[in-house]
């Protein structure tokens, strides 16, 4: 049986330490809240009163039960008041020294059979129990901000914590009406070890300047539908707190230079710009603590008349390719008004491709998204060919053919031959260098990428990917035609995997690692992000989802181009490909689809 916890104390009173007040009281626990002092007491008072206050409005918690939950809380200056509760959790900030005191001195105070545990996310619980003479006792609860909002707590067991206690914090967090995770004590855990070498590689795109703040979130919000671009939620969690965590992972973790801190962090920190708290990081906000987002010197100017701004006029599109991608684009452009001719080889091809379009524009009226005459008028847009000589006076051309250079430069060589001067020649690779493709024309300021997204009527996003050699004026009709689209562009250089699959598939590859490492399952990893970060899937379901030999030779691209040890491919994920596992498609992956 599972021990009855009474009474339990938490010491630190911030944001973290409010919250978890909240969580224990709402579930009927007596809890003894402590600060240092009196002020801090209050300010934990007010962020918990707050905090209760807008879910009364919200209608998430009767005007009776916030009371009831209020006068469970006794607000204490100093450890001293702690010394009859069943468990102990500290949330003070992430210094060892200042956690190891706090230990020392939660040994002296507290009853010996009281459980003492840390929230640390990054630090060494380990490290902070030995502070003890119970070290058998101590064990790491790590909620997630906000505290009563976020589902997932990580358990983390040293080498010496009691089975039982393991057990005792694990009926607990059920009782919390929490899902646990329970993991030994390593860097990171698991969230912040997949989190944070993301967000530190989003800041080092920044730092680069190889994308804007702005196109950098908007391309990891909209391409991967996650709940906040890496640099608003690097601002909301701050920059100190942040450079804390990979600083302490960098030194704890083996020294992978993926957690290595980008210089541009410390000089942020040192200068004062925090983030949130401090009214401004790589956002300014209306005022310290704000979450509002105000417009300053760098914020772009996207109104319609500057997105157009040297565009050259577009009327006419020409689509080749025959596949899922070439469908759904065809769609995109019909539907925008764009008179548009689909080449294809050979004229079954085009019937295929032309019977796609009419079921997804079919389907789009039966949902009532489309009206009949929308789709009618669409169709009858679009001009089906089986010769690129088609394409002589079109205005645009949207490669989307198969992911192979060798095909792509001889296609994009005849276009060179067949298009009249100044056609924006465009291409859909996600994975190729586009200048390669641009270089097979005598008009490379005229080639762009234009990266949509799959499904490409549903997904908003595409990357525009400018060369070395990419014009102003191409760039500029890029941009014009994505707006004109509906889609959210959003510019980067020519370099492997763009924004998108760059800052993506290095963090499934550690995944994947920490799963060759045993050191959590697939389903608890899937878990963590999915409850911990707010993530639409796991890195496993995913993974699964995309095709593990997809991800692999998007991996080992990106290995080659940049030369990132952290980038290697995972030799897990390599021989899971090699055994035919590469995920629903083949029925097995990282788990298997037969029996589903």
């Amino acid at each position: 049986m599972a021990r009855e916890f009474t009474s339990v104390g938490v010491v630190g009173l911030g944001t973290m330490g409010a919250g978890i007040v909240e969580v224990f009281a709402r579930n009927g626990i007596d809890v003894v809240a402590v600060e240092i002092s009196a002020a801090a007491v209050e300010r934990g008072r007010v962020t918990l009163t707050g905090s209760t206050d807008r879910a009364v409005a919200k209608g998430k918690l009767a005007e009776a039960d916030r009371d009831a939950l209020l006068a469970r809380v006794d607000w204490q200056v100093g450890l001293d008041a702690l010394h009859s509760v069943d468990l102990v959790i500290e949330a003070v900030p992430e210094h060892l020294d200042l956690k190891q005191r706090i230990f020392a001195e939660l040994d002296r105070v507290c009853k010996p059979e009281a459980i003492l545990a840390t929230n640390t996310s990054s630090l060494s619980v380990t490290e902070i129990s030995v502070a003890t003479t119970r070290p058998n006792q101590v064990i790491g609860i790590h909620f997630f901000n906000p505290a009563p909002v976020m589902k997932l707590v990580e358990v983390v067991r040293t080498v010496v914590t009691s089975a039982d206690v393991v057990a005792d914090v694990e009926a607990l967090c059920e009782r919390l009406g929490k899902v646990d995770v329970t993991i030994s004590d390593r860097a990171g855990f698991i969230a912040n070890a997949l989190l944070f070498g993301y967000l530190n590689h989003a800041v080092s795109m920044f730092e680069s300047r190889y994308a804007t703040r702005e196109d950098i979130d908007a391309a990891m919000k909209l391409g991967c539908g996650l709940p906040m671009g890496p640099l608003a939620l690097m601002d909301l969690i701050g920059l100190d707190t942040a450079y804390e965590i990979l600083d302490t992972m960098y030194r704890r973790g083996g020294r992978d230079r993926r957690h290595a801190p980008v210089p541009l962090i410390k000089q942020m920190v040192t200068a004062g710009l925090l983030g949130r708290k401090s009214g401004r990081g790589f956002y300014t906000y209306e005022r310290p603590g704000s979450p509002v987002v105000v417009t300053d010197e760098h914020t772009p100017v996207t109104t319609g008349a500057a997105l157009a701004d040297g565009a050259r006029a577009i009327a006419k599109v020409g689509i080749v390719g025959s596949g899922t991608m070439a469908t759904g684009i065809i769609e995109v452009f019909a539907k925008a008004g764009y008179e548009v001719i689909s080449v294809t080889r050979g004229a079954e091809k085009s019937a295929k491709v032309c019977e796609a379009v009419k079921t997804s524009l079919n389907k789009g009226v039966v949902r009532g998204k489309l009206s009949e005459e929308d789709r009618d008028a669409a169709l009858g847009r679009v001009t089906w060919s089986a010769t690129l000589d088609h394409l002589a006076d079109v205005d645009l051309v949207v490669e989307a053919v198969v992911e192979e250079l060798s095909v792509k430069k001889a296609l994009f060589a005849s276009l060179d031959e067949i298009c009249k001067p100044g056609v924006v020649l465009a291409t859909t690779t996600s994975s190729l260098p586009v200048i390669d493709v641009a270089m097979a024309t005598q008009r490379p300021a005229d080639v762009i990428g234009l990266h949509f997204f799959n499904p490409a009527p549903i997904m908003p996003l595409v990357e525009i990917v400018q060369t070395i050699r990419t014009s102003a004026e191409t760039s500029a009709t890029a941009r014009a035609v994505c707006a004109a689209l509906g889609k959210t562009g959003v510019v980067c250089g020519d370099r492997s995997g763009f924004i998108v699959n760059a800052l993506l598939f290095p963090y499934l590859n550690d995944a994947v690692k920490m799963l060759e490492a045993s050191y959590s399952t697939a389903d608890d990893i899937d878990y963590a992000m999915k409850l911990g970060c707010g993530y639409p899937m796991g890195p496993f379901e995913l993974l699964d989802v995309v095709g593990l030999d997809v991800s692999l030779a998007i991996q080992r691209e990106l290995y080659l181009e940049l030369r990132e040890p952290g980038f290697a491919p995972a030799p897990l994920l390599e021989h899971l490909v090699t055994a035919g596992y590469l995920g629903r498609k083949s029925g097995r992956g990282f788990r298997d689809h037969t029996k589903r």
